[in-house]
């Protein structure tokens, strides 16, 4: 925390310089605060919301919320003001240890657009720990015959603050026979010696005792004070001596336990018994650094005795004694530095903070699905991580931004419809020699939106339904399909009414799709339906498809034939002498039905004389014989039986009257009508003009059916199945005595046009040169061409 000094234009340049770091720290998209450890509950750090440049009533309604990476929660933001707090005590000394700045990161996350923060809490240290010595007493053991200059090592203290807090200044008890040198070199560290001045004499004075003080550079300033006594004696003269003060060794973590470390040697230029040495560890530094090592007495040989870990210490510091075995003893002194060399043992750590799931299909690019967080407690190359997301091909990627922070993003559109989810797994590996890795699976499930219409199988159906129907029967049924789920893809059915009303003939039900007839259809007056069916699913907004249906009304039999001509009442006059084969008139007979239901076959009712017969399929009523002059007089009437094809048959029958007429008889006849003021034309005449009709007729029909042959073969060998669409339905059937064809155009037809009354709008060809097709009676099936061919 910032502490303003009481004069005011030094207050105004702290607040301006701390303002221009402020303005820095947000450009670069972090915040940097600092605060005193020990610092109590609700100690205010900064005004957070405002820094980030935020309103405090964004807060709440944007989910505001703060993470503390790997740590507890020390901090707290107030979100009723926007002010980041002390939460719970903080100790420098356990959190950092001796690290020169202590740092806790801090991640800000707000939803609603998602946005990310990284704030920096620095933690200062004060002076709260007193320097300590490892022994309250120290004791040393000094020839009188030491000269002066001679040093002794003396253990310093430690102080667990840092900065000027830990820099400590030593002092001793006052005497002229002991001063205090403090070495301080960078590449040995500190060295605390206790030098002689002046030779001692044991008779006069054979014990010292000092305080040694330590004082830290804090403010206020702590100190401790260790025993310092000296023990006089008057033997060896001699100390061992090592061959090198400082011994510097470099150790993998990974070395294996009772590895030699290093083999001291020191010698002693006195003789026998004051010749031999013993060694012995005087200190070690961290003090759990002594449970590791284990140094022989006789050999003075340092071994491995337990598990390096670089992550927990990486260098060592042992202080070795020497000492002989004179009376009294004389010692020598060495340092050995241990540095402990980091290995690739720790693999990444992969954290998943944020999964933002499901994710709707129709997200953007960039959209943020998941924020990580990576990290190595190794060092080096070994604690580099690269992160890399797998398969490779998902249409997601990964974004550094911020140092070991990760945003899993979207990379390309996404498609429910082909993928309902996505399994990722993201790979963190170090750079070390031996790469370790870690990986962290994520399921992505995405979300539907509608983006698909309901579609029909094909774009049309063609239906027949015969005439006479019960109301309310199921003809057909469409159903469309949509790919998208849950109420985006429920479907509902309605007709379209828009080119003409359909309720009082189709309806359809609004789930199933089932199309219904309301009431019976009558071919004579409806011959086709054309609508649209669309279908609607139940997302939004809603999509539409849609669908032509073509409802084809199939002929029943169900009228019989009708007499228009002759009438009964009329008697037909024929003039004998005749040859055989004659025509002497025609029934006309017409039916309202269609195809075979229309054709139409007479027969005589009563052929037993022999001497008429009548045209199959003409009504043509002809002699069989040649008639004679001598048969005039006589008067026949002839019934005939007009029939249909159609199942089950219907028929009617008709009354032909004729009367012979010999030549005398037909002249006077003539005579008598042409006195009478009459306009009648002569038989003779009639029957030509007949037969100039027949004939005409005749090669007609016949030019036409060859017509229609070569089309009915080109399209028989073109196409084979029932092709639906708008276009011509043509009706085509045969049997055994020739065949016919019906062709209407697409339409509602109520009434046929013709010139008139009871004419059809049909047209019926017959061919007896037609190859046979199918029986009269069976079902019509489409062929390829739009035809609807009868089949067995």
């Amino acid at each position: 925390m910032v502490v303003l000094h009481r004069c005011p234009l030094v207050r105004s340049k702290l607040l301006q310089l701390i303002l221009l770091l402020t303005a820095c720290e947000m450009r670069s998209g972090q915040l940097h605060y600092s605060v005193p450890e020990e610092s109590q509950h609700g100690t205010f750090v900064g005004r957070i919301a405002q820094d980030l440049g935020l309103e405090v009533t964004e807060l709440m309604p944007r989910m505001f919320r703060m993470v503390s990476q790997g740590r507890r929660d020390y901090f707290e933001v107030n979100l009723q003001n926007g002010i980041l707090f002390v939460n719970s005590r903080i100790d420098r000394e356990e959190l950092c240890i001796k690290t020169p700045v202590c740092i806790i990161h801090l991640e800000v996350i707000l939803d609603n657009p998602l946005r990310i923060f990284h704030v920096e809490v620095e933690i200062k240290d004060i002076n709260d720990n007193a320097p300590l010595f490892p022994a309250a007493e120290q004791k040393l053991v000094v020839a009188e015959n030491r000269l002066p200059g001679s040093s002794f090592p003396l253990e310093g203290a430690s102080d667990d603050d840092i900065g000027s807090n830990s820099h400590l200044s030593y002092k001793i008890s006052p005497t002229e026979h002991f001063s205090l040198d403090v070495q301080n070199k960078e590449e040995h560290g500190e060295s605390l010696v206790l030098v002689l001045r002046k030779p001692l004499d044991r008779e006069l004075t054979h014990m010292y005792n000092l305080f040694l003080t330590a004082t830290d550079g804090g403010k206020p300033e702590q100190t401790g004070t260790a025993q310092v006594l000296i023990n006089v004696l008057d033997v060896n003269d001699n100390a061992p001596v090592f061959n090198q003060s400082v011994y510097k060794i470099k150790m993998f973590e990974n070395a294996r336990i009772g590895a030699i470390i290093i083999t001291l040697n020191a010698t002693d230029l006195d003789e026998g018994m004051n010749k031999d040495i013993i060694y012995s560890i005087r200190s070690v530094n961290p003090h759990n650094f002594a449970a590791l090592i284990n140094l022989d007495q006789s050999t003075g040989q340092i071994r491995l005795n337990g598990e390096l870990d670089f992550e927990s210490i990486n260098l060592g510091e042992i202080g070795v004694e020497a000492t002989d075995k004179g009376t009294p003893p004389i010692k020598g002194h060495c340092k050995v530095l241990i540095e402990v060399l980091d290995v690739n043992d720790n693999a990444p750590e992969v954290t998943v903070s944020s999964l933002s799931v499901p994710v709707p299909e129709n997200s953007p690019p960039g959209t943020v699905v998941a924020l990580l967080s990576i990290s190595d407690k190794d060092s080096g190359a070994n604690g580099q991580v690269i992160c890399s997301l797998h398969p490779p091909g998902l249409p997601f990627k990964l974004t550094s931004t911020f140092k070991d922070y990760y945003s899993l993003v979207l990379a390309e559109p996404l498609d429910r419809e082909q993928v309902t989810k996505y399994s990722l797994v993201v790979i963190a590996q170090d750079q070390g020699d031996t790469p370790l890795s870690a990986t962290s699976s994520l399921v992505v499930p995405i979300s539907d939106v509608n983006d698909n219409a309901p579609t029909f199988a094909q774009p049309s159906y063609t239906v027949f339904v015969k005439e006479n129907n019960p109301p309310g029967a199921h003809i057909f049924t469409v159903s469309a399909s949509d790919p998208d789920v849950a109420e985006n893809a429920l479907v509902s059915y309605w007709l379209d009414e828009k080119l003409w009303p359909l309720s009082s003939y189709i309806s359809v039900h609004s789930e199933s799709g089932k199309l219904y007839a309301l009431q019976p259809l009558d071919y004579e007056e409806l011959k086709l339906l054309e609508f649209q069916v669309r279908a609607k699913d139940a997302g939004l907004p809603s999509l539409c498809g849609n669908v032509t249906v073509q409802v084809f009304v199939v002929d029943e039999n169900d009228n019989g034939p009708a007499v228009s001509g002759p009438d009964q009442d009329t008697v037909t006059l024929v003039k004998v002498p005749v040859a055989a084969g004659h025509v002497v008139g025609k029934i006309h007979a017409l039916d309202a039905d269609s195809g075979y239901n229309a054709w139409l076959r007479y027969e005589l009712h009563d052929a037993a004389s022999g001497l008429w017969r009548v045209g199959l399929y003409s009504g043509e009523i002809s002699t069989t014989r040649a008639l004679e002059e001598a048969e005039g007089g006589n008067s026949q009437s002839l019934l005939v039986l007009v029939k249909d094809h159609g199942k089950p048959v219907m028929s009617t029958t008709a009354t032909f009257s004729v009367s012979l007429v010999a030549s005398a008889q037909a002249a006077k006849s003539d005579a008598r009508l042409s006195g009478m003021g009459g306009n009648a034309k002569p038989l003779a005449d009639s029957a030509n003009l007949y037969l100039i009709i027949a004939i005409c007729s005749v090669s007609s029909l016949f030019l036409l059916v060859i017509l229609v042959y070569v089309a009915l073969r080109c399209q028989s060998q073109a196409k084979e199945a029932m092709m639906y669409g708008p276009g011509t339905a043509t009706l085509v059937c045969a049997s055994e005595v020739g065949s016919w064809s019906y062709s209407n155009r697409h339409s509602h037809i109520l009434a046929g046009v013709s010139g008139e009354p009871g004419a059809k709008s049909d047209l019926m060809v017959f061919s007896p040169n037609i190859p046979v097709m199918a029986e009269s009676g069976k079902e019509l099936v489409p062929n390829a061409a739009g035809q609807v061919s009868c089949s067995h």
